[in-house]
Parts: C-alpha cells; sequence; structure tokens
C-alpha cells in the first residue's frame, strides 16, 4: 500500500519538476535528517531537519554553487552545536551531507542537466527494476549471503539478477533515445551497482546502531531512509557522471546535444 502510494507521488513530482520537486525533496531532506538524527540518537534533531531541507531549497533558489556551500555551512554549524565528542560530532555532521545530499542528487538529474525528465524517469525505472530483479532472484535461487553482517537477506543470485534487469533497462532506455546500446547497457550495469551498495549502506548503518526501522512514517518500509538509499545514490553517481561531461562539453565548446 505504500508503494501504491510513493510511485505514482514520485513520478508526479519528477515529471514536473520545478518547485514542487524542490518541496517534494526538501520534504524527504527533512524526514531523513530527523531519521538521521534519531538512529544516531543525537540531541539535536531539529537543527539536522531543518538544514537539510534548507540545501535543498538553497538549491533551488540559487545555484549549485549555493547549494554546495549550504551543504558545508549546515554541516560545520552541526559539528560546531552538537554537545558530545568529537567522534559523535562528525557522525552528525556527515548526516546533513547524507540526508540532503541524495534528494539533491535527484532535483539535480532532473533540473540541473541536458534532457532531465527523461534522465531522471529513466533512473528511476532502473533502480526499481533493480530492486524487482533483486527480489524474485534472490526468492527463487537463494544462495549465499551478499553481505552477511550487514544485510543477511540479500544473496549474491539476487544481486546478480538485479543487475540483469537494470541492464534490460539500459537497452530499452537506448532504443527510445536512439542512443549506443553498449553505452546505456554500461549505465544500467553501474546504476544496479550503485543502488544496491546505497542499498548496503543504509544497512549497515542500522546495524551498526542497533536499529530496525529508522522511522515508522512509511508503513511496511524501514523508514524513508530505507525507501530511497538506492535511488538516492544512483542519482548521485548519475548527476555527478552529467555534471562531468556538460563540464566536459563546456571546455571543448560542443554542442550539448
Amino acid at each position: 500500500m505504500s508503494a501504491l502510494v510513493l510511485i505514482p507521488f514520485a513520478l508526479f513530482v519528477v515529471a514536473t519538476g520545478g518547485l514542487i520537486l524542490a518541496i517534494a525533496c526538501a520534504v524527504f531532506a527533512a524526514i531523513m535528517g530527523y531519521e538521521w538524527a534519531r538512529m544516531t540518537a543525537s540531541p539535536i534533531m531539529p537543527a539536522t531537519a531543518v538544514l537539510s531541507a534548507a540545501c535543498v531549497i538553497g538549491a533551488y533558489l540559487g545555484d549549485w554553487s549555493v547549494a554546495f556551500i549550504a551543504l558545508l555551512v549546515s554541516a560545520a554549524i552541526i559539528g560546531l552545536i552538537h554537545p558530545s565528542r568529537p567522534g559523535e560530532r562528525a557522525v552528525a555532521a556527515f548526516g546533513v551531507f547524507y540526508s540532503a545530499g541524495l534528494p539533491l542528487g535527484l532535483f539535480f538529474l532532473r533540473d540541473g542537466v541536458w534532457y532531465g525528465q527523461a534522465a531522471a524517469l529513466i533512473l528511476m525505472g532502473t533502480v526499481w527494476a533493480s530492486d524487482t530483479g533483486a527480489y524474485f532472484a534472490g526468492r527463487g535461487f537463494g544462495g549465499p549471503p551478499l553481505s552477511p553482517r550487514d544485510s543477511p537477506s540479500k544473496t549474491w543470485s539476487g544481486a546478480i539478477g538485479a543487475v540483469v534487469c537494470s541492464a534490460l533497462c539500459g537497452l530499452i532506455a537506448a532504443g527510445l533515445l536512439d542512443a549506443s546500446r553498449i553505452a546505456w547497457l554500461a549505465a544500467g550495469v553501474m546504476i544496479s551497482v550503485v543502488a544496491q551498495w546505497g542499498d548496503l549502506f543504509e544497512s549497515s548503518l542500522k546495524r551498526r546502531y542497533g536499529v530496525k526501522d529508522t522511522s515508522g512514517f512509511l508503513p511496511g518500509h524501514g523508514g524513508v531512509m530505507d525507501r530511497v538509499d538506492g535511488l538516492g545514490m544512483a542519482a548521485v553517481f548519475c548527476a555527478g557522471l552529467l555534471a562531468l561531461a556538460e563540464g566536459i562539453h563546456a571546455a571543448l565548446g560542443l554542442s550539448a546535444g
């Protein structure tokens, strides 16, 4: 039931872009900031949530240099006001990068590069295909766990099934865009690998802090972070690659098309 609500909502805000997407990403950043603080038992939960959302709003109102500066300043503020040991201050500061960075990756991918709507929607479809392939391949074939300590339920067969489904999505995208099949096949594989790593990273965090669910905002899921970890990491990865490509095009004086 949660997925039936979340998927149409996500498709709507990403297809629309602009202010609607910025507000949605800011809300998700605030919730993830809250969940990070809750998971790490941070005493400055409101500040983490507010500053995480502010970074996304800064990206919408300004540009990407503003967003980056906002991330640095917000992390510094959290580190300074956190009333604990340096190690815990560093964890709290990193929480701002994590909770704001994942929504910022999607926002930048949608509104900051060429053909942003297509890029963002293809990414979402590829990550969802990766998740679906991992679930059915893992349930169907079983086998040894992918990461026994961090996530015992995830298997190597599931990981391979995820990569195969994402690769197929890459081929479909290549056909729709009349683009290089090899490049999009590789993109599908990389998106799946990054998304699965993001999922394992979040699982390792919860295990480290002894937390099963980061919040109860999404019934049937382990929290908002648990739902968007793979998608967010993949969005950051793709946005970074496209930003690099845009910079190379600009340096060489080539057309973005």
